[in-house]
């Protein structure tokens, strides 16, 4: 059986240092050095003793550790850069084979086929024994759970898994969109997008202050869990859209939104979308439940079927 302890390892702070690493800013990276942080983010994963983690951007490895502290049976990373494979190579030897490696950029890597075909769960049931854990780098965060968003609407990626949940780092601010309810000034397409696909909670905040080097901003841990059902019942791109253009303007009603959903010769259409949903069309879009906005995808899916086309408008 593998060892589910470490043996004792030189601290994060002396593997930066032996290997001459330093976050590069181009890339966003922030190293996080303090273990009693690392470990908080792990434990608010849930428990992952005897399950399987794809870890997301593992840097020098301070996360990693924690990981393979709490029991995991096998750990995969994926980091794009090459500067740390080798002190990732030197935790992966002392892991008794439970930590695996790529070196690759998450925004190619097909996560589909991850692990043992036998984790993977029908989506009814409960979430599987796989979980997604990483402290992404700003710059990639946002794309990134919009295609992971994407993934889980079309049950595909590392979400062919089963409800897969997910535990990840954001710039405080992102943070809260992607948690801010109705009439909140943080509201945004994040908020929908997300909260129409899973149950989303915002763990704890992280003091800009534990990073190496310090970000201008605070960091926010959120999990994620995919919903049995989504809250929005239409395709993510149609979805995508109507959230999309609706927040373009988010400090306007919301009417002026669903105008540049349709080209200049068809804004008579913009007054049937209100009379079909019943949404007020001068409420702002803050103000927008997920409820209003199915109803709003709903029409719109509608209005699309009868005028070929239209959903291929972009109204830039």
């Amino acid at each position: 059986m593998p060892q589910l302890r470490l043996p004792p390892l030189p601290t994060i702070g002396d593997i930066i240092r032996m290997y001459g690493l330093r976050a590069e800013k181009q890339l966003s990276q922030n190293f996080l050095l303090d273990m009693n942080l690392t470990d908080k983010i792990v434990r608010h994963a849930g428990s992952l003793n005897g399950r399987y983690v794809c870890e997301v951007g593992p840097g020098p490895g301070g996360i990693t550790r924690s990981i393979l502290h709490s029991g995991a049976k096998k750990v995969i990373v994926i980091e794009k850069d090459q500067r740390f494979m080798p002190s990732l190579e030197l935790l992966a030897e002392a892991s008794d084979g439970r930590l695996g490696l790529i070196h690759g950029d998450v925004m190619k890597y097909n996560m589909r086929n991850m692990f043992p075909n036998d984790l993977r769960k029908a989506w009814e049931d409960d979430p599987p024994d796989v979980h997604i854990i990483g402290n992404l780098p700003f710059s990639v965060s946002t794309p990134l759970i919009i295609r992971w968003m994407e993934a889980i609407s079309s049950h595909s990626g590392p979400f062919s898994y089963g409800r897969v949940q997910m535990t990840l780092t954001f710039q405080k601010e992102v943070a809260e969109r992607l948690v801010a309810g109705v009439g909140d000034p943080q509201r945004s397409r994040l908020s929908i997008m997300s909260q129409h696909l899973c149950k989303v909670k915002h763990a704890f905040t992280i003091p800009g202050t534990a990073f190496v080097p310090k970000p201008d901003v605070d960091v926010g841990v959120v999990h994620f869990t995919p919903l049995i059902d989504p809250l929005i019942q239409q395709p993510f791109k149609l979805v995508e859209k109507v959230v999309r253009c609706l927040f373009q303007f988010r400090r306007k009603y919301c009417k002026r939104g669903v105008e540049i959903l349709f080209p200049y010769d068809y804004q008579e259409l913009v007054d049937d979308v209100f009379e079909m949903t019943g949404v007020d069309p001068s409420t702002t879009p803050q103000w927008l439940t997920v409820d209003d906005f199915n109803r709003l995808c709903i029409a719109y899916n509608d209005i699309c079927s009868r005028y070929p086309g239209i959903m291929n408008y972009n109204y830039r």
